[in-house]
């Protein structure tokens, strides 16, 4: 990594591994806004901002350890005693780097930030420069997760001659998340490719909290800011008094010669580095859960026991009761009275741990689902806990959907979920947890902060904080971010949970495009993708919701006791199969022979290299009729490995790369290829 500054300007960040494409001197690295300071030369970008460019490099250090460089960058702003502390760490064995701030407030008098970059840094040498780059972004909802698009730069900032006027440009584009849901407008990542050079540059934003990446021009070429909070998209402001300090968003770059998959590929191993140790996940045990178009949040003892027998029969290691455990079944919608996190009297008949002993005595571990930042109104919690314990704004409680929403900022509301979790690990002997979060309470909460974004922010801090601390306190448990099918599926609560419902997509039809995507953003061996095998599907309807499954780690649903005798057989197939090939999973990374999928797309491809002369090909046809497709630059020895009791595919080389034939209907099949891509 390459740094900048002198006595006249502040640092910049400058390259990294001497790309063509990263940093230039005349960006400084940190923009800082206040609320009496905003922009040194107006603009609608955050990029010059007037105490960013005053900022002075007042030290340096630079140190190693055995995963990782780093250096440590002081700069000053004399005007207003601002001190910044950037502490930029290089992992070892990957093309990626990681950014992050602390700025305090050393003079005599307070100071409102109002945004502040985690990383602003120029791209390409030249306003021309641009017409070559292409942004890629994914949009993200509800039901439709991980919609990538690629657009050229010049269609989202056109081309305006800087140079014959004299001035940056004033306009910019930018993306980002709005409320609690971080990724559920746009995925909080993107990736930027230069075709002159061929290089590209991924990056994401380590919150859980609301982010901008916001993009603009200069007459010397392409400036990027990452950020976290703003006054202007997140309501957010944060006061420092003299000694106080705050510290940004974490940000990561990962750059590559290779294009986007290449890029993808450096950030996937970036993110294996920044994980905490996963000891109690190394196996990937599959999971069952009575959820996805089976149960939907009403268990009992009399539709639980089917399940269990034949999740155990079908090879699960863990059974995973979802919601409704804690709600009397007479009272019909139990949204409104969440909160308690206690067993239902009279859901469950002989109780509930009689049903979990049940799981236990088919050789599974149990788990349970919760939601523990959320109290129903009609919960007793809603009495029982502090009015402090809640977002509030304007001195009223949030409400959202009939729930308030927890401070985990709050000792009673960490102390509430404590006590949960230990009674449900010591009274249940449960080894699972399905985390769930399905409101979005808006910009945040008032309390103890001078505006809600800033107490959104402090909030998911303090909650990231209570998972990493509930985990320590039990190391066995397994823990899944569902967050309403990937709302909330950021890199910050990725590094300290096992694994990602990767949506709540019911139509098997759908969800290949959002599992090809997925590990764009999420690590392989930790993409939770559903297969809910229906006794009305057909064989292939079957393999094809199985084949979306084994494309990550499978994660199984569904009645399976109604089954057909040949759709058991590819159940038990596919299970075989997860359980020899799961090894390779963490080591593995994506690549994407037909490009990121378009939503509509009849072809869906996802490729896994596991860096050990073998590479794992899943591929979707949702075609009616049968079709060739043509993935260019892979090739070796194939074989089809699931299903394997069905018609295979057609399989044809050339010097091109591969065709392969498919068989009529909405198909697919998982191949193995045992020598590298090309």
């Amino acid at each position: 990594m390459e740094l900048d500054w002198d006595a006249d300007r502040p640092v910049a960040l400058v390259g990294l591994d001497r790309s063509a494409l990263l940093g230039r001197s005349d960006v400084p690295l940190v923009e800082i806004f206040t609320a009496d300071e905003q922009r040194e030369r107006t603009s609608q970008a955050y990029f010059r901002s007037a105490v960013g460019t005053r900022l002075r490099c007042t030290g340096y250090e630079a140190a190693k350890s055995p995963d990782a460089d780093s250096a440590v960058v002081a700069q000053r702003d004399e005007t207003t005693g601002i001190e910044v502390r950037t502490t930029l760490t290089r992992p070892h064995g990957t093309r990626a780097l990681r950014i992050q701030s602390t700025i305090e407030n050393t003079g005599t008098g307070p100071v409102v930030l109002t945004a502040a970059s985690t990383a602003t840094f120029g791209l390409g040498t030249s306003e021309t420069a641009l017409d070559g780059f292409a942004l890629a972004y994914a949009h993200s909802e509800w039901l439709a997760e991980n919609r990538w698009r690629t657009t050229p730069v010049r269609d989202l900032l056109p081309s305006i001659d800087l140079a014959f006027h004299g001035q940056d440009g004033r306009g910019h584009f930018s993306y980002g998340s709005h409320g609690a849901w971080s990724t559920g407008e746009h995925l909080a990542a993107g990736l930027l490719t230069d075709a002159a050079s061929g290089e590209a540059l991924a990056w994401q934003l380590e919150t859980s909290a609301t982010w901008l990446c916001d993009l603009a021009q200069a007459r010397t070429g392409a400036v990027l800011s990452l950020l976290g909070p703003t006054d202007l998209e997140h309501h957010f402001a944060h006061e420092l008094q003299p000694g106080d300090s705050f510290t940004t968003i974490p940000v990561a770059l990962a750059l590559s010669d290779a294009g986007r998959d290449g890029a993808l590929a450096e950030m996937t191993r970036y993110r294996r580095w920044a994980r905490e140790p996963r000891e109690a996940d190394t196996a990937l045990p599959i999971v069952y859960n009575d959820f996805m178009n089976t149960l939907m949040g009403q268990p009992s003892t009399e539709a639980l026991n089917p399940l269990i027998d034949s999740a155990a029969a079908a090879g699960a290691e863990y059974f995973c009761i979802d919601a409704g455990w804690f709600a009397d079944p007479a009272i019909g919608d139990w949204w409104a009275t969440v909160g308690e996190w206690r067993e239902a009297p009279v859901r469950f008949t002989g109780g509930l741990k009689q049903v979990i002993d049940r799981i236990h005595s088919r050789g599974m571990r149990s788990g349970l689902w919760l939601e523990p930042e959320v109290v129903g109104v009609k919960s007793p919690a809603a009495q029982t806990l502090p009015a402090e314990a809640f977002f509030h704004r304007f001195g009223a409680r949030v409400q959202e959907h009939e729930r308030y929403h927890l401070d985990f900022r709050h000792r009673a509301a960490r102390a509430h979920l404590d006590d949960t979790v230990d009674h449900l690990v010591a009274d249940y002997g449960i080894s699972y947890l399905k985390l769930d979060y399905n409101i979005n309470p808006g910009v945040g909460t008032d309390w103890r902060g001078a505006a809600p974004g800033a107490g959104l922010l402090g909030h998911t801090r303090a909650f990231r904080d209570w998972l990493a601390a509930v985990q320590h306190r039990h190391p066995d448990l397994l823990i899944e971010n569902c967050s309403s099918g990937a709302m909330r599926a950021d890199a910050a609560l990725l590094a300290v949970s096992h694994l990602q419902s990767t949506t709540d997509q019911q139509d098997y039809r759908r969800y290949p495009p959002i599992a090809a995507a997925a590990p764009a953003t999420i690590l392989p061996e930790q993409c939770g993708n559903w297969a809910y095998p229906h006794a009305d599907m057909t064989a292939e309807e079957t393999a094809f919701t199985l084949v979306t499954g084994l494309s990550g780690r499978l994660y199984l649903s569904g009645f399976l006791h109604r089954l057909r005798v040949e759709q058991s057989a590819l159940v038990a197939d596919a299970v075989a199969v997860h359980k020899r090939l799961r090894d390779r999973l963490p080591r593995a990374v994506p690549f994407w022979p037909l490009g990121l999928p378009a939503w509509d797309a009849q072809v869906v491809c996802l490729g896994l290299d596991c860096s050990d002369g073998e590479t794992l090909l899943a591929v979707w046809d949702r075609a009616d009729a049968a079709s060739d497709i043509h993935l260019p630059g892979v090739s070796g020895t194939v074989t089809e490995v699931f299903p394997q009791s069905l018609a295979p595919w057609a399989i044809d080389h050339d010097r091109r790369g591969l065709t392969l034939r498919t068989v009529p209907g909405h198909t697919a099949r998982l191949f193995r290829f045992d020598t590298e891509r090309t």
